[in-house]
C-alpha cells in the first residue's frame, strides 16, 4: 500500500472506531514495551505504530551522494600530543566547521575506553532483556523520577508510536541511591557517566573556544551541570516502512553525547537529504542541542565569527534528526544529555547581553531549562521545534 493510501486508511479506521487512544492504553498497561509485542511473535505491527508521511520536506530520501554525506569525524587525540597547542587549535576549528555545518559530528580518541563503550551497550542490552516483571519496577510516567523505564515518553501526545523503548537514569547533578539504580546495570552506569561528564566538558570548551570566548565560558554558566543516561533498544521490526525508532526531533539539552553499536540507523537532515551517521567502532556522536542554540550560538555567531563566511542564524542549529526501524536488531544506543532537565531551578538561559547590539538583537526570550523542557516534553516528538515557542 503506498505511504498516502496507508494513512487515508489509517485516518479512516480511527475515526471508525475511535479506539486509537483504547489501544495506546492497552499497550501501555502492559509494562512490557515494543519489547513484549515482538517476544509475542507478531508478524504484523499494530496502527499505533503507523507513521503518516512526511510532507513537510522537499526531500526525503537518504542520499546516496558520498562526498556529501560524510559526517565529520574528528579525532581528539592530538590534545594530549607532543605538540598539543597546535593540535588544539586545529581540533578547535574543525569542532567549529562542524557545528557551522552541520550541527552534528563523531568524536575518536575521546578518552574513554572501549570497554567501557562495549559494556554500557552490554548493560542497556541486560536491561532491556530481563524479565519484564524485573523492569516494571522502574516502570513510570513522572517524568521527574531519578530512574525510568517505559516505551514513547510521549506516548500519549507524539504523532504516532516509535519503535523503541527507553530506560532513563538522571546522573547530576543529583544522583539516585543506589538502591535505586537497576542492579543488573548500576556498575556500568556509574562508571560510564563518570567517564562521559569529562567528555562532555571537554567538549564544551572545545566548543566555547569554537566561539573565541574563555574556554571555561560554557561550562561556568552551568551546561555541563546535568547530565542523563538515556539506554535506547530499538527490537527488529517485521514492518519497518511503516514505522520509525524514532521521529523527526532536535534535543531538548545543550549538548548530547550519544554512544551506538554497529547497526545503524541514525540518520541527521541535512540541506533537506536524510544523511546516515555510521557507526564508527570506539567513537562517540555530538550534536548540539535547541537550548545551545538559543542561548548561545544563534546570538554570537555574527558577533565572534567576524572573519569567518557569514551564515543566517536559522541555518547555524540544533539539527533534526531521526532513527529508522530495521529488520535487523535489536539496536542499542546510550544518549547523554547535558542538562539538568525538570530539576526545579531559577537560572535563566537567554540572549547573552554583553554581546547584543542594535545589528544583533535577541531572538529568544529567556527560559528556565526546567519551563523548557516542560513545554518540549507536554508537545511531544510532533515534527515542530520547541525553539519557536521560545522566539521574540
Amino acid at each position: 500500500m503506498a505511504a498516502t493510501g496507508r494513512d487515508e486508511a489509517v485516518s479512516s479506521s480511527y475515526k471508525a472506531k475511535g479506539d486509537r487512544l483504547g489501544e495506546l492504553k492497552a499497550f501501555d498497561k502492559t509494562k512490557a514495551g515494543v519489547k513484549g509485542l515482538v517476544d509475542s511473535g507478531i508478524t504484523e505491527i499494530p496502527r499505533i505504530f503507523y507513521h503518516p508521511s512526511d510532507h513537510n520536506l522537499k526531500q526525503n530520501s537518504v542520499s546516496g551522494d558520498h562526498t556529501k554525506s560524510n559526517i565529520p569525524v574528528i579525532d581528539l587525540g592530538g590534545l594530549i600530543s607532543n605538540d598539543a597547542v597546535q593540535a588544539r587549535k586545529e581540533i578547535v576549528e574543525r569542532v567549529r566547521e562542524a557545528s557551522e555545518t552541520w550541527g552534528f559530528f563523531q568524536i575518536v580518541n575521546h578518552g574513554i575506553p572501549e570497554s567501557v563503550l562495549e559494556d554500557m551497550i552490554d548493560g542497556v542490552r541486560r536491561f532491556h532483556e530481563q524479565e519484564t516483571e524485573a523492569k516494571k519496577t522502574f516502570f513510570t510516567r513522572d517524568l521527574t523520577r531519578a530512574v525510568i523505564y517505559n516505551s514513547n515518553f510521549d506516548l500519549y501526545s507524539g504523532i504516532s508510536t516509535n519503535w523503541r523503548d527507553s530506560f532513563v537514569c538522571t546522573m547530576a547533578p543529583n544522583a539516585p541511591n543506589l538502591e535505586e539504580m537497576p542492579i543488573i546495570c548500576r556498575d556500568i552506569l556509574i562508571e560510564y557517566s563518570k567517564q562521559v561528564m569529562k567528555v562532555g566538558t571537554l567538549v564544551f570548551e572545545l566548543l566555547t573556544e569554537a566561539l573565541g570566548l574563555n574556554p571555561n565560558y560554557l561550562n561556568a554558566i552551568g551546561c555541563a551541570e546535568g547530565l542523563m543516561i538515556l539506554g535506547h533498544y530499538y527490537p527488529a521490526c517485521p514492518q519497518p516502512e511503516l514505522t520509525l525508532g524514532t521521529t523527526k526531533h532536535a534535543d531538548n539539552d545543550f549538548v548530547t553525547v550519544l554512544l551506538q553499536d554497529h547497526i545503524g540507523g541514525l540518520q541527521v537532515l541535512h540541506d533537506n537529504d536524510w544523511i546516515d551517521v555510521p557507526p564508527q567502532p570506539g567513537a562517540l556522536v555530538v550534536n548540539i542541542g535547541d537550548l545551545l542554540q538559543a542561548s548561545v550560538f544563534d546570538l554570537l555567531y555574527s558577533f565572534v565569527f567576524t572573519n569567518f563566511k557569514l551564515i543566517s542564524n536559522d541555518k547555524f542549529k540544533s539539527i533534526e534528526h531521526r532513527v529508522l526501524a530495521s529488520r535487523v536488531g535489536p539496536r542499542i544506543s546510550v544518549a547523554s544529555f547535558f542538562s539538568t532537565n525538570l530539576l526545579p531551578t531559577t537560572k535563566l538561559y537567554g540572549p547573552i547581553k554583553e554581546l547584543l547590539s542594535e545589528d544583533n538583537p535577541p531572538k529568544y526570550r529567556e527560559t528556565t531549562m526546567r519551563d523548557y523542557v516542560a513545554y518540549f516534553n507536554k508537545k511531544g516528538l510532533d515534527e515542530t521545534s520547541a525553539l519557536d515557542h521560545f522566539r521574540l
